[in-house]
């Protein structure tokens, strides 16, 4: 048994040890979506996978409680897969390595899934206990929430029966959680023809940066950290705009939705010009160290390693120049905040995946924004920015905020359940994050929803990390929630 199965509460550890020992990256849910149908088929419970490949659990009520209300409880299968970057793990086939640190649960050098299979894990250990008291209950496991909501978009009008939904992906113990913000994804590409290059008197090297914290691109948007495309952009500005380096191809990041903590890129520089090169590279590391030594760790890398194997292709000046300056102009991070909650990021965008090699140019970004109009702006600057450096620009799987309602009956019962538990009022209040809520309230507007969760650090990073002692009071929380959900009108 791994130690981890032995914390409290045991049932919701055990079957969360249990999700980290299946892969289940986004994209590759299928093998955790029919593990979650055997599981609820095994103690008693109905369950399928509907046309979008969301899982769909059914319990009975417990006797006593038939006439309740139903209860959706929610939270999505899939995990962000990030690791360090010469760690082997592969998330298509390797279980994760969880273990125990003080207080905290992490995975060595990966993600830790605990976003949002905590949650998952939760809504098992509530299918296979039957002393728990309840009203009917529906546990909706929607697929490839990380890389777009795709389930959740999915989701069909008549697949739900609940009045209330309860969404288990909120990352801090002691909020409910009544709104979100909405997000749409910036792809920007670009396709041209590479030119041959003389490697006589040519060096070539290797450019990386690693080390950086990255982070959730929604709830640590605000933190100031370095974005990696960003800093290498400025690298690459100073040596190609010098005419020291000639671009051959970048890559940064692999997730939309998590700030990127590499970048790398391959350059050619005059061999006569080496000491020059190096230097700036020494003086673009020491600029950036200065600027972030108050918020990221002493792990930053910015380094230049000599390649032996001289490549005889780079891009064209005119292209490397327009999408080194269109990187450099784009906007990345907070765009504004909320004017009515000067402590809420309103709009942001995170400047995510940078692929470059052998004649094609993506750029993807994931702008965020409470407000419609405010996410247009932020696309529009863009679409301008990268249509200025001849890419073509469009904008994929765009949803709309979910807008709070302050007088939800559910959100109210909620909030006098946790204060008589724990003894304090939780903070209501709305997130930058994208939660499922708003998508599902599409096809069911009269849903009454709050989310709520334990506490996770850096989730989308390898530094993500879960509370051990808040599972417990997320649990506990949730138990009696389920337990006072009233009867039916």
């Amino acid at each position: 048994m791994n130690p981890i199965e032995d914390l409290s509460p045991k049932s919701v550890w055990k079957n969360f040890y249990a999700l980290t020992q299946i892969p289940h990256p986004s994209g590759y849910t299928e093998k955790i979506a029919a593990y979650l149908v055997d599981f609820a088929k095994t103690h008693g419970a109905e369950a399928h996978i509907d046309e979008a490949g969301n899982v769909i659990m059914t319990k009975g009520a417990t006797p006593g409680y038939e006439d309740r209300e139903t209860t959706v409880l929610q939270a999505h299968m899939d995990m962000v897969p990030q690791k360090t970057k010469d760690h082997p793990h592969n998330f298509e086939t390797d279980p994760l390595d969880v273990y125990i640190d003080g207080d905290w649960v992490r995975a060595r050098n990966t993600t830790l899934g605990a976003d949002n299979g905590i949650g998952v894990a939760a809504a098992m250990a509530i299918i296979e206990d039957d002393t728990i008291e309840h009203g009917p209950i529906e546990i909706l496991i929607t697929r490839d929430e990380e890389t777009g909501l795709e389930g959740a978009f999915g989701l069909k009008a008549n697949e739900l029966k609940g009045k209330y939904l309860l969404n288990l992906d909120s990352e801090e113990e002691g909020e409910i959680t009544i709104g979100c913000a909405g997000g749409v994804d910036i792809l920007c590409n670009l396709t041209y023809q590479e030119i041959n290059v003389e490697p006589t008197n040519m060096l070539c090297y290797h450019l990386a940066i690693k080390g950086l914290l990255g982070g959730h691109s929604g709830i640590e948007i605000c933190k100031g950290r370095a974005n990696a495309n960003k800093l290498m952009a400025r690298t690459l500005f100073a040596a190609v705009n010098t005419k020291l380096a000639w671009l051959c191809n970048w890559h940064g990041g692999n997730m939309r939705n998590a700030i990127p903590r590499e970048s790398e890129a391959t350059v050619l520089i005059p061999a006569a010009m080496k000491e020059e090169f190096l230097a700036l590279i020494d003086k673009c590391k020491n600029i950036f160290i200065n600027e972030y030594k108050d918020i990221e760790t002493s792990n930053f890398q910015l380094t230049a390693t000599p390649v032996d194997e001289i490549p005889t292709k780079a891009m064209p000046q005119d292209i490397q120049e327009n999408i080194i300056n269109a990187v450099i102009a784009a906007h990345d991070g907070v765009l504004r905040y909320t004017p009515s909650l000067p402590d809420l990021v309103e709009t942001s965008c995170n400047l995510a995946i940078i692929d470059i090699a052998d004649g094609k140019a993506e750029v993807i970004a994931l702008a965020r924004s409470s407000q419609d109009s405010m996410k247009q702006y932020i696309s529009n600057k863009y679409i301008s920015c990268f249509s200025m450096a001849g890419m073509e620009v469009k904008l994929e799987g765009a949803y709309s905020g979910w807008q709070p309602n302050p007088k939800s009956p559910l959100v109210a019962m909620m909030s006098d359940i946790y204060e008589k538990q724990f003894g304090k009022r939780p903070i209501v209040g709305a997130c930058h994050a994208g939660l499922e809520c708003g998508i599902i309230g599409v096809n069911y507007p009269d849903m009454d929803m709050a989310s709520y969760g334990p506490t996770i650090v850096s989730p989308h990073t390898p530094h993500e990390g879960c509370l051990i002692p808040t599972v417990q009071t997320f649990y506990d929380f949730t138990l009696e929630i389920l337990k006072n959900i009233p009867p039916k009108a």
